[in-house]
């Protein structure tokens, strides 16, 4: 019966995964006035080469969804009030700009400025004079956030008494400039200075600089900062706005779901790579959110974020793939002693020999908000040769002691507390962490590692310490004082030396800040198994399988499986290596009790069940397994294909007809698949 209900199935069912799409062409109109008029003075550079690189409207329409977003001043309220500004700036220049101008009062100088800017604080007209041209002195204060001087001073004049108002630059137009009948040198601002001042003073107390109490027009030449103060106006909207969200999204359009794309968040990360004493390179990785939205039920606050890693070797091949599922429930205590702290969650996973990407991709499920981790990383081929690891940079050590279990940043017995930042007080202590392996005795006893410190590119501290101090070799543990270092960047250096020869180093950045106190991350982690577990030589087994290494592939999942042969993923993944090298009888061994004693069998188990009777020619108990995925997990041309040509083979042409037909409907894009088809519609 299970058999003809899936056929059934497959006849009734009517499946479309096609998805409509625009076509890629010129720029429509609404998009085009989007970028060319509505954001021109906003948008930043890199916001728009990614909206330029986006082909279809709705990636488009997503794009300016978040770009809106990431300007929003209270993105937890349903009115977004930058927009609301800025498109009232807008139809504020256009109706009262426009009038004079043959063009829109956005295109106008005035009209450009007010839409950056806002409305000035003052406006002094001169208007009507014979001896000066129309001109609006304007007066802003309080944009010292966008890195203007506290009052500043934006002169536009009608030239020619016609037409728009030009916004007045001191440097390129000179006091002259505002004098219609002025006949003097052109170049002798100070004697076109004291003709305006005669005139007009008001007028002339902002011919030669823009800004109050500057200096550099006192002499009569015009104030070169007043020229670079324009050029600030024209680059505030993206001075304080972190443009990274646009790569995101253009990274992640295609990968999360709609409802996530939008809403990419700025965190901090850190990757380092140890060596535990088994051999096995561990990679200790850290994703750090500023911020974290939660849900409320009841005075209780919770969320679950989901992270999915993705390690990708040569040619772009998918080495290894991770998730994990984090459920935070907090009570109202708890939110308040973590609200205002960033979140770190950290984990650590084993890595075979290699260069290799690495990206994490973080989902909160409440917000739809999501963040990322990319870095390449490089796994030595010889675990015993001469070697550093990149640095730890840390606030805090942390002493466990015969403690088993691995835990991220642990290094032998003490764990390196951090914040991915690199920023520090100077009441902290500065923590360096590494691990130094292959050193020969003769290294061991004459080697040296000098850590140098420094200061805007300049050398500021050096300390040399002997190799042989150190009694937890490979791992090494440094701890300075920055009681000295005033607030600033710093780069530290640690290169080990041999009789005075550097054969390697590393080094890495951070910051002392005017704070007293930071605050520092709340870090959610879990305690992994000890090194010896075969979860290990299970995840490294897996890892050379998806490299090509078949052979040490299998001495790999076959330990671990022998050592845990009740545990499915270990199953699962040798006979998957099995299923490679045609040794289909063992898959039979290995999966059948699973399969007896499973409730609701995987989707893998059933699949790779199905392929093994079928390939050792059990066709009605394939068919069988495979309706069973089909029952559990649903259509897909994968499973239709195979259970196609297991009634092939049994010599049943329709019922493979109408299976393979379902295939293509699903996917029109099989070759094979619409050549068998044709075959048994000429058979008919």
């Amino acid at each position: 019966m299970r058999k003809i209900g899936s056929i059934l199935l497959i006849l009734l069912l009517s499946v479309s995964y096609s998805e409509a799409k625009s076509e890629k062409g010129d720029l429509p109109e609404r998009f085009r006035k989007w970028l060319e008029e509505e954001v021109v003075y906003i948008i930043g550079p890199r916001e728009k080469e990614v909206f330029s690189k986006l082909e279809i409207d709705r990636d488009r329409d997503l794009f300016i969804e978040a770009f809106w977003k990431h300007r929003d001043p209270t993105p937890g309220t349903p009115e977004n009030e930058f927009k609301t500004e800025h498109y009232r700036r807008i139809a504020h220049v256009n109706h009262f700009f426009g009038r004079t101008a043959p063009k829109p009062g956005w295109r106008t100088d005035r009209g450009r400025m007010y839409i950056i800017l806002g409305e000035p604080k003052d406006i002094q007209r001169f208007e009507g004079r014979s001896q000066v041209y129309n001109s609006e002195v304007w007066f802003y204060q309080g944009k010292s956030e966008l890195g203007l001087p506290p009052g500043f001073h934006l002169v536009f004049f009608q030239e020619g008494r016609v037409g728009e108002y030009r916004l007045y630059s001191p440097v390129q137009d000179g006091p002259h400039a505002l004098m219609p009948s002025y006949i003097g040198d052109p170049a002798d601002h100070y004697s076109a200075y004291e003709r305006l001042r005669e005139i007009e003073p008001g007028l002339a107390m902002v011919s030669l600089s823009l800004i109050p109490g500057d200096e550099a027009g006192v002499f009569g030449r015009p104030s070169l900062s007043s020229e670079l103060l324009i050029q600030k106006v024209e680059m505030a909207p993206t001075r304080l706005l972190e443009e990274r969200y646009a790569q995101k999204f253009l990274e992640y359009k295609d990968i999360v779901e709609v409802e996530y794309s939008t809403n990419y968040i700025d965190s901090n990360s850190l990757i380092t790579v140890a060596k535990e004493p088994t051999g096995i390179y561990f990679v200790h990785y850290s994703i750090e959110l500023d911020r974290l939205s939660v849900s409320e039920y009841q005075g209780k606050y919770s969320t679950t974020l989901k992270l999915n890693g993705t390690v990708k070797g040569e040619e772009e091949k998918i080495i290894d793939q991770f998730e994990n599922t984090i459920s935070l429930n907090l009570d109202q205590d708890q939110l308040k002693s973590v609200s205002y702290r960033p979140l770190s969650i950290r984990g650590m996973f084993p890595l075979i020999p290699g260069r290799y990407s690495i990206s994490i991709l973080l989902k909160n499920e409440v917000s739809k908000e999501f963040t990322s981790l990319e870095k390449n990383v490089i796994i030595p081929a010889d675990s015993n040769s001469l070697q550093m690891t990149s640095l730890t940079l840390g606030y805090k050590l942390i002493n466990i002691p015969g403690e088993k279990w691995l835990k991220p940043f642990k290094f032998g017995s003490q764990q390196v507390n951090f914040q991915s930042n690199r920023v520090f007080t100077i009441s902290d202590s500065l923590i360096v962490a590494f691990q130094l392996h292959g050193l020969s005795p003769s290294q061991k006893k004459n080697g040296e590692l000098i850590f140098t410190f420094f200061n805007e590119g300049e050398e500021y501290r050096s300390l040399t310490r002997k190799i042989d101090q150190y009694q937890g070799l490979p791992n090494i543990t440094e701890t300075f004082s920055l009681a000295d270092f005033r607030p600033a960047h710093y780069q530290i250096r640690v290169s080990f030396v041999v009789d005075g020869h550097e054969l390697f180093s590393d080094s890495d950045n951070f910051y002392t800040t005017h704070s007293e106190v930071i605050d520092r991350p709340w870090i959610h982690t879990k305690q992994l198994p000890p090194p010896q577990d075969p979860v290990y030589t299970y995840q490294i087994g897996s890892q050379l399988f998806h490299s090509g290494r078949i052979r040490e592939a299998r001495l790999r999942l076959e330990e671990a499986f022998y050592k845990r042969s009740d545990f499915l993923p270990f199953a699962i993944a040798l006979s998957r290596l099995y299923l490679r090298s045609g040794e289909y009888s063992k898959i039979e061994s290995i999966l059948g009790p699973f399969l007896g004693r499973e409730e609701r069998p995987t989707y893998d188990l059933l699949f790779i069940m199905g392929q093994a009777y079928q390939k050792l020619g059990k066709l009605d108990r394939a068919i069988d397994v495979f309706n069973r995925a089909v029952d559990s997990y649903g259509l897909n041309f994968y499973l239709l294909n195979n259970i196609g040509e297991c009634y092939f083979q049994l010599g049943k042409s329709q019922e493979a007809l109408v299976v393979w037909t379902k295939s293509l409907e699903i996917n029109p894009n099989q070759p094979q698949v619409k050549k068998n088809v044709d075959a048994l519609k000429e058979k008919k």
